[in-house]
């Protein structure tokens, strides 16, 4: 939780102030106020603020002289403020290489983020600046990550299109950086979902940084949603599209055959081929399992191109993924499928949803109607008893 900052002192003597202590600091500003307003003079104090990084030991002396920088800016009309806030966030935002003051850096710039107006357009900027930062220190969990709660503040925002890309953008870049690859696919979505067929094209770069994200996340094994975005239909014909589509709904031979053919591009995109192999083994054995209840070993082995002695091992493998429920049968070496998650959701797939919707709602309407004849009879049946007999 960071503290609203607030100095009791009016803004002239304030920038007095924080001029005069700059200087005395070593930085090349005049203790004068500026004549040509506050943000030209504001601008001046954020310029000459850096020397505080470099000549002051301890942090809440560094903070309290940008929290009162903050409180300057918070006067700023919302319609010229853009100009300081971005100049600010890249004082503090910017950290060197080996910094320790990257977390008291982000505690700065997230009381300027919580204290900026809820609907201001200058909270993406420092929150742009916090993201990046913390991806560059490792702090991501110190700064709001969330794609919904991103979403929900752009409401308020309406950014451009442009600037609410940049934002996914650096969220991506430092979830990437700090190992959080499942929650970076899921930005990569939002960010791709943002263009249009209009401008599909310009999304190349962040087509192929979505799509090899989720080949090489071990985890990440339903991919047939990222067919349907427009950057990533703009890639059809190109060996990327064609080596996702396998990965979609195609075989561990497919692959293979794949790979063989086009081994420096795999290689190119930084995919390792053996864990390709895992995962492909996986989403091969996912399909097997759709449309068997029950499955040999050596069907397993031969499908799956393992030993004798690996397929044991790789069943248990894909049971802990919970991605298949199946049980395994030692004594007649067969594997016995309980439940499995489909590779591909179609038109099918949804048509069968709304078969079993309307099943349980017919039952549902069967047993609404039989309750209420059941009631019908005890209401019946207390009015008899309640009736006194006639002599």
């Amino acid at each position: 939780m960071s503290n609203p900052v607030f100095i009791d002192i009016a803004v002239p003597d304030q920038t007095l102030e924080l001029r005069g202590y700059l200087k005395s600091l070593g930085a090349e500003i005049s203790e004068e106020n500026a004549d040509s307003g506050i943000l030209t003079d504001l601008k001046n104090i954020v310029e000459a603020s850096s020397i505080c990084w470099k000549e002051i030991n301890n942090e809440s002396d560094i903070e309290m002289v940008f929290n009162g920088i903050i409180t300057l800016i918070l006067v700023v009309p919302e319609a010229d403020a853009e100009s300081v806030v971005t100049l600010f966030c890249e004082k503090v935002g910017k950290a060197p290489s080996g910094d320790k003051k990257a977390s008291s850096r982000l505690r700065m710039l997230n009381n300027l983020f919580d204290n900026l107006d809820a609907g201001s357009r200058n909270r993406a900027v420092v929150l742009t600046s916090m993201v990046r930062l913390a991806g560059q220190t490792d702090l991501l969990s110190m700064v709001p990550t969330d794609v919904d709660k991103i979403r929900t503040w752009n409401t308020k925002w309406e950014l451009s299109t442009a600037k609410l890309q940049n934002l996914y953008r650096t969220l991506y870049d430092a979830l990437v950086e700090c190992k959080a690859s499942e929650q970076a696919t899921k930005v990569m979505i939002e960010l791709l979902g943002t263009y249009t067929e209009d401008n599909a094209s310009q999304a190349r770069d962040d087509a192929h940084k979505c799509i090899v994200t989720c080949l090489a996340d071990p985890n990440t094994f339903l991919m047939d949603h990222l067919l349907a975005l427009k950057p990533v239909k703009f890639l059809e014909g190109e060996l990327i599209h064609d080596l996702l589509s396998i990965f979609v709904s195609g075989k561990l031979s497919q692959y293979q055959l794949f790979y063989k053919n086009n081994t420096d591009f795999v290689q190119s995109l930084g995919l390792n081929h053996e864990s390709n192999m895992r995962k492909m083994r996986l989403l091969t054995f996912m399909q097997m399992a759709e449309s068997r209840k029950e499955m040999d070993f050596a069907l397993i082995q031969e499908e799956l191109l393992l030993g004798p002695q690996a397929v044991e091992e790789f069943v248990i493998d894909v049971l802990k993924t919970k991605a298949v429920n199946a049980t395994i049968d030692q004594i007649q070496k067969k594997v016995v499928v309980l439940k499995t998650t489909h590779r591909t959701f179609s038109k099918h797939h949804w048509q069968q949803i709304r078969q079993r919707l309307a099943e349980c709602d017919k039952n549902l309407s069967t047993v609404e109607a039989q309750l209420g004849t059941l009631a019908n009879i005890k209401i019946q049946q207390q009015q008899i008893m309640a009736t006194p007999a006639q002599s």
